[in-house]
């Protein structure tokens, strides 16, 4: 993603609770929605308008994990390249989705989430 990241605010419609992950998912994916559900509603950034992008998220990082499996199972050298370009896309798009989730370490430390953080801890006193 290029040019300016997008700052990320606490949304007052933020989801309030984990919700499960689909049934549809991989367990790869699951593994991943039952990592990250509870860190986004704490920081109470994600609505249910964002729920697509962290499926995607998600599937994206499930399949990284499924296909460096399979790349470690085969020894046959093209099916290793495929499987290779294969992950290296889904780790793109986990990388451009985590960004936007602000699930990364750049995107946390964004002034717009510190201050947000800062004006409720404020309110708490």
């Amino acid at each position: 993603m290029k040019g300016t990241k997008p700052h990320l605010r606490s949304d007052r419609d933020a989801v309030r609770k984990s919700l499960p992950a689909p049934k549809w998912m991989s367990d790869e994916a699951r593994v991943e929605w039952r990592r990250v559900m509870p860190i986004l509603v704490e920081r109470r950034i994600l609505t249910t308008a964002d729920l697509g992008s962290l499926e995607n998220y998600c599937v994206s990082t499930g399949r990284i994990r499924s296909i460096e499996t399979e790349m470690q199972a085969t020894s046959d050298p093209e099916l290793r390249v495929k499987l290779f370009r294969v992950q290296d896309k889904a780790m793109q798009s986990a990388r451009l989705l985590a960004a936007e989730l602000g699930l990364t370490p750049v995107s946390r430390s964004r002034p717009a989430i510190r201050e947000d953080e800062d004006a409720d801890s404020l309110l708490d006193q």
